[in-house]
């Protein structure tokens, strides 16, 4: 190609040239550019030929590009219509090598692609500009963040771009408030000469003005709803990172499914949670989505495999046998327990909001749908929170709403199944009350399940009534 040529097409891919001011780096002596918008903005292209800026005038050398999964950095950020490989011209493009994570440049800079899945990666490496996408939807946000600020000290002024479709978590609350962050925010409206006139009509026209509108159109962070079960502080402070959670002592794979697909179809909510060693639920998984019965079931049951769970808990009451018919024709021998809705969904829900309030259910990294779902569903909506239901069974299946605090537990001399229990209401240590289970010294017990040699011995103690299952070594 001629030096005409190269004139020529790079005059005419000038993104000076064809962004809207808002989308052009901001003057001032900010450090991070936060850009917050609805879907279809502009974001992905405004990051992209952000960092080709810095790195053609040579103000950055080494580039972070952070996004939600490994997938998301290559599929948008790099690969995408509007990711980094695109804005660049044919005679200028950077030489990608996927293997290494890596992007290197003609002039030798280099950018290095990193997961939100696995923020340990950015121990060590050192940035002088850094590029974020989805910040809202990153499953360890803080520690990713966190890792990602200490790396980002090259150069006299290291800086990062933020681009994010807005969602009321704690980190994008502390960086709005922050002096030195420019807060970019706009519409899915602001870019409709670019926008597919079926999309508009079809997304735009259906959720204009909704609560979901409001967020993913309008780019607005939206406050908690009133009378929802959940709020964002509720959640956020059951938060853990991955890779902190306990053992877990049991595992389950929660369906709530749909029995249709079309585009007007509920989605089928999928979730995995756990009960970990020091009694408290564990949201592990959340694979959701719009999927035919036989995907949903190929899901759950790879869910059920990966996790080593120990069953299957799915809502019957719109699928009935079908539900279980379409999990046995995946895999014969998946445990499955069918559950049916005999109560309304604010009733079955308000036990499992109970034990967030109390701390004792943990979201190990973050679930953005399944968040958005709990701290948005009220009294009266109409909206089917399928996620929300899934957790619901998941966490009630695990019996954590049935817990009480053991004050002593003796456990049986050596070949007698019998064990004497006292618990901190005297009125449960009567005759014909429910099964439970013992799960440790002082620990918890658990109603609704029957006793089995299995868990290191059982039987009846025929002085409170109960039947007893010790998870007990001598």
């Amino acid at each position: 190609m001629s030096i005409f040529a190269r004139l020529a097409e790079t005059l005419a891919d000038d993104w000076s040239a064809h962004a809207r001011p808002e989308q052009l780096e901001p003057a001032g002596t900010w450090n991070i550019w936060l850009i917050l918008s609805g879907r279809g903005w502009g974001k992905s292209r405004t990051g992209a030929e952000w960092v080709k800026s810095l790195i053609v005038s040579g103000k950055a050398k080494r580039v972070a590009l952070v996004g939600a999964t490994a997938a998301d950095v290559r599929d948008v950020m790099i690969e995408g219509q509007s990711g980094l490989l695109s804005v660049c011209a044919d005679w200028d493009r950077p030489n990608y090598e996927p293997s290494k994570r890596r992007i290197t440049f003609k002039n030798g800079a280099v950018a290095t692609a990193y997961s939100a899945e696995e923020a340990d990666r950015l121990r060590g490496p050192q940035h002088d500009a850094a590029w974020c996408d989805e910040l809202a939807a990153w499953s360890n946000v803080q520690a990713t963040w966190d890792q990602l600020q200490f790396g980002l000290r090259l150069g006299k002024k290291p800086r990062c771009c933020v681009t994010s479709t807005p969602r009321p978590i704690k980190l994008l609350k502390e960086l709005i408030a922050r002096p030195d962050v420019h807060v970019t925010k706009g519409k899915t409206s602001d870019n409709a000469a670019n926008l597919a006139e079926t999309f508009l009509t079809a997304i735009v026209s259906r959720y204009q003005g909704t609560r979901l509108g409001r967020q993913e159109l309008d780019g607005d962070i939206l406050d908690d709803v009133p009378g929802a079960l959940w709020s964002r502080d509720m959640v956020e402070a059951c938060r853990i990172p991955k890779g902190t959670e306990p053992p877990m002592r049991r595992i389950v794979v929660a369906i709530d499914p749909a029995i249709s697909v079309t585009e007007t179809s509920d989605a089928t909510g999928i979730i995995v949670a756990g009960l970990g060693d020091d009694g408290h639920g564990y949201v592990l998984e959340d694979l959701s989505g719009k999927h035919s019965p036989t995907e949903w079931a190929i899901k759950a049951i790879a869910a059920y495999k990966r996790h080593k769970a120990d069953r299957i808990v799915a809502e019957a009451n719109q699928g009935g046998a079908m539900v279980e018919t379409t999990l046995r024709a995946v895999d014969r021998a998946v445990p499955v327990r069918l559950v049916h809705a005999s109560r309304g969904k604010i009733t079955r829900a308000e036990p499992v909001s109970a034990l967030y309030e109390q701390s004792r259910v943990h979201h190990v990294g973050c679930f953005p749908e399944l968040e958005d779902e709990c701290c948005s569903f009220e009294p009266g909506s109409t909206d089917s929170p399928d996620r929300m239901d899934a957790l619901v069974w998941a966490i009630t299946e695990l019996a954590l709403a049935g817990f009480e605090q053991l004050n002593t537990f003796h456990a049986p001399p050596p070949g007698l199944g019998r064990a004497s229990l006292v618990t901190n209401d005297p009125t449960t240590c009567l005759p014909g009350n429910v099964a439970r289970e013992v799960y440790g010294a002082g620990a918890f017990v658990q109603p609704g399940l029957a006793s089995g040699p299995e868990y290191g011995g059982g039987g009846s103690d025929y002085l409170t009534g109960w039947t007893v299952t010790q998870k007990w070594t001598p």
